[in-house]
């Protein structure tokens, strides 16, 4: 039997596949948390550090610049370390970054924003090949299931960041407060990464040379450009847009939770339909129209009488929720191996975090300039024609073998 992650027989002792999920789990718990507990307080940051729209969603930008930049890197770390070594670092980067954004001063808030930023990137493309190392026949159900993760940690920030900004006394200690369950994870990670051990020098597969000349790394990436911008550019604003329709802050976080909770179902389940069904297009589209339709509602009829946003919400919130983990899925049915999987995550993840970066700045921009939201929500309505037509380009039949240039194949 290989021995995972190309080291040499004898290297380590195997990990148990139970304590790989479990371990993932309480990562996955931490990769939105941080960022999920900024939108609520945005408004009370921006008049605290009297900042401007433009520059209060920047912070939130920096972030997801720095997630591309962890993704793009993250293929050539896990070969030098080994996934599990570095997904454990990047889950310390967490924690880090939360930590900083505890001192209530611009300079630290960016900062840690960079640094959390940058471990959500390196752990969201080492995930994909540790799931491709070690669990995978259950690459779906596994991808939902630590999205699942993510969505929970989501939620619970969205909820419980203002009520904690009360409590400890100022909106920067909410933010700090998830460095706690971060350093708790890693905390349970550091055994399954010392048992899986570093790669032995020499044995490691070399990562693919050039995924960008994969047409299937190509549409990947055209569907998560699409996917992560239309998620970061609601998971910003959304929460503000109530506010400025008259919502409290504790009721636009609350909506953010339900957003967040929202996605759980469709993360779990539309995975594993897909991949039982093996009609990846048809669960992609499904999920994508109920997005598009929940943001048309939010845009065009925000406060429907009796029912509230709530209904625009969830419907928004449940089309988002299987957008990354189907993005995901595709790559580890359509790949080799775990650096291929790693690689071509890489590519999709790194390239879609700069655009879904931008997003975030655009939208605030154009609420400076247009003293309104209108035009910031329809940012939202062309990344989903984006995430469209990377659904139409991968379609449900496996693309043919390619050359990667380092003489392997990649598909």
């Amino acid at each position: 039997m290989t021995p995972p992650s190309g080291r040499a027989a004898g290297a380590a002792p195997a990990v148990r596949p139970l304590t790989v999920l479990l371990g993932l789990l309480a990562l996955a718990v931490n990769l939105r948390a941080a960022l999920a507990g900024y939108p609520p307080l945005l408004e009370t940051a921006r008049e605290d550090l009297a900042l401007s729209a433009g520059a209060a969603g920047l912070v939130q930008s920096g972030a997801v610049l720095m997630m591309a930049v962890g993704s793009f890197a993250g293929s050539a770390v896990g070969l030098r370390f080994g996934r599990e070594t570095a997904l454990g670092v990047a889950v310390g980067l967490v924690a880090l970054g939360s930590l900083v954004r505890g001192v209530p001063a611009l300079g630290a808030l960016v900062a840690g924003s960079l640094v959390l930023g940058l471990g959500v990137g390196l752990a969201g493309v080492l995930l994909a090949g540790v799931v491709k190392e070690h669990l995978p026949d259950r690459a779906g159900a596994v991808t939902g299931g630590y999205t699942v993760s993510m969505m929970i940690g989501a939620t619970t920030a969205g909820a419980v960041a203002v009520p904690l900004a009360v409590v400890l006394g100022g909106w920067s200690f909410s933010l700090a407060v998830w460095a706690a369950p971060a350093a708790l994870a890693l905390g349970l990670w550091v055994p399954v990464a010392r048992r899986a051990g570093r790669p032995a020098p020499g044995s490691a597969r070399p990562a693919p040379a050039a995924p960008w000349r994969s047409s299937f790394a190509r549409r990947v990436t055209v569907y998560q450009l699409g996917t992560s911008s239309m998620f970061y550019g609601g998971l910003t604003w959304l929460a503000p847009y109530y506010e400025g329709l008259g919502w409290s802050p504790q009721g636009a976080g609350l909506l953010i939770a339900v957003w967040s909770l929202a996605q759980i179902p469709s993360a779990l389940v539309v995975p594993v339909l897909a991949e039982r069904s093996r009609r990846w297009r048809f669960w992609s589209g499904i999920t994508l129209a109920c997005a598009l339709v929940g943001a048309v509602g939010v845009l065009a009829w925000p406060q429907p009488p009796l029912v509230g946003p709530w209904g625009w919400i969830a419907l928004m919130g449940f089309g988002l929720g299987a957008g990354f983990p189907l993005g995901l899925s595709v790559i580890a049915w359509r790949t080799a191996d775990g650096a291929a999987s790693a690689a071509t995550s890489g590519l999709a993840l790194g390239t879609g975090y700069v655009c879904a970066g931008l997003v975030p700045l655009l939208m605030g921009v154009l609420i400076d300039l247009t003293a309104g939201f209108a035009a910031a929500l329809a940012v939202l309505l062309v990344a989903g024609a984006v995430q469209g037509a990377g659904i139409i380009a991968i379609g449900d039949r496996p693309p043919p073998v390619e050359n990667d240039g380092a003489g392997s194949p990649s598909h």
